[in-house]
């Protein structure tokens, strides 16, 4: 009932929103002074600039369920522009592993990015993939919308998840580096103790994990609160519907993008609500290119995926409220998942000191449970003023964290070789 009920709001006023994006696009600011310039004055040109910005502001309000293009054609390696292209690699029902191929010899080291799937698609990290790709072959988790998924393509929860990454890594080969951002550093760690502990040769030769819900008993947030504030039944009967007839998915059970955006955007109401405000502003005062940012942003923070309800709630149940990886109780298709097994894999965690979904220590708790990596392979950065989404994209993601991503990644590199490993051996 619940994704139906969206499904009509939705219908009803697409007329509405479909009307206010021809006006905002159709008819100039200086409408005013064509019809009357003798009558014009400044407050009606203003006037008729708000009624302008107001239905713009109405257009780019609009949930969508379609992924928005990376949009990533080029890239300056060592000064030079170099052209990118997206290159499909491999894909199941419920993901793709994209690559972005630069058209240039040179040899780089081969990263994959590992995206959430928590309501939005990993076009949310077109940044991260951009500021990467001057130094890396890079690769990532592209999530597929699990309502255009095909309820015969069966189930998918947090083992199909990891199972997913293990494949992947499998695939781009041995010698590469994971970098997990948010949810799904749990999986990355997890994928990566167990080809450890098989001693596969695709295990990557670092981890990076960056504000991601390794311990959420640590410094828990608003978000964890609310995790464990209901039972997991609670989760399954208000929150978790069923795609409608009219998309591929239809039957499937899923937790909707639109639930987990609006209660993300609830959690900072004032601050959504001051920059729409600001948008019509801004538009009103004809600073564009200020406009244009937000623009930019909300079109991706509103371009919503649904999630599997099995996902979903296994990961609710297993990270959010019972720890299972915190605990030493996580397991893959029946097989305890042990960190431990991890030593042969640099580490690196980061957290942003402002981060109100995953709080500090959170993510550093990896560095406890994967204590067989000796410590000259290991380190951990707080990222002042940092909020969440400040770790891995703006300036100082830029600036001050991706350098520290470039040198692990850069020393691991070096120090591959088969010299090295006997040491290590012994150490752990």
């Amino acid at each position: 009932m619940l994704y139906q009920l969206f499904q009509s709001q939705h219908d009803l006023m697409q007329p509405l929103r479909a009307a206010a994006a021809v006006v905002a696009t159709a008819f100039p600011p200086t409408l005013p002074m064509t019809i009357s310039p003798t009558l014009c004055s400044d407050a009606s040109v203003r006037a008729w600039k708000r009624v302008l910005a107001t239905c713009d502001l109405l257009d780019l309000t609009t949930l969508t369920h379609h992924r928005p293009p990376f949009g990533i054609d080029e890239v300056r390696v060592q000064g030079q522009p170099v052209t990118v292209t997206e290159e499909v690699v491999s894909r199941t029902a419920f993901a793709t592993l994209l690559r972005f191929r630069k058209a240039s010899t040179a040899s780089q080291p081969r990263v994959l990015i590992v995206a959430p799937m928590s309501g939005h698609f990993a076009t949310l990290l077109r940044d991260t993939v951009q500021t990467m790709l001057a130094d890396h072959d890079v690769y990532i988790t592209d999530w597929h919308n699990a309502r255009d998924v095909p309820l015969a393509a069966g189930r998918f929860g947090l083992d199909d998840y990891i199972a997913h990454l293990v494949d992947f890594l499998q695939i781009i080969g041995s010698g590469a580096h994971l970098v997990a951002i948010c949810q799904p550093c749990v999986a990355a760690l997890a994928a990566t103790a167990l080809m450890a502990e098989d001693d596969d040769p695709a295990t990557p030769i670092s981890m990076t994990l960056m504000a991601g819900p390794i311990d959420c008993r640590v410094s828990p947030t608003q978000v964890n609160t609310l995790a464990t504030g209901r039972s997991i039944d609670w989760f399954d009967r208000h929150l978790i519907a069923t795609v409608p007839w009219r998309h591929p998915g239809a039957g499937r059970r899923v937790y909707p993008g639109f639930v987990q955006v609006g209660a993300f955007m609830n959690m900072n109401l004032d601050r959504h609500l001051a920059a729409f405000r600001g948008y019509v502003d801004d538009l009103i005062a004809d600073r564009f290119d200020k406009a244009l940012a937000t623009r930019r942003f909300y079109e991706e923070y509103l371009a919503v995926a649904d999630l599997p309800a099995e996902f979903y709630l296994e990961t609710v149940q297993k990270i959010f409220q019972e720890y299972h990886l915190a605990r030493g109780e996580l397991t893959w298709r029946g097989r305890l998942v042990n960190p431990r097994a991890i030593r042969r894999t640099a580490l690196l965690t980061v957290e942003g000191e402002r981060d109100d979904i995953c709080a500090l220590g959170q993510t550093m708790s990896a560095h406890d449970l994967c204590s067989r990596i000796p410590l000259f392979m290991r380190s951990h950065t707080i990222q002042a003023g940092a909020g969440h989404y400040g770790v891995f994209s703006g300036r100082r993601w830029q600036k001050r964290i991706y350098p520290l991503v470039r040198e692990l990644i850069a020393v691991s590199e070096q120090t591959r070789s088969k010299s090295w490993r006997p040491t290590i051996e012994k150490a752990a």
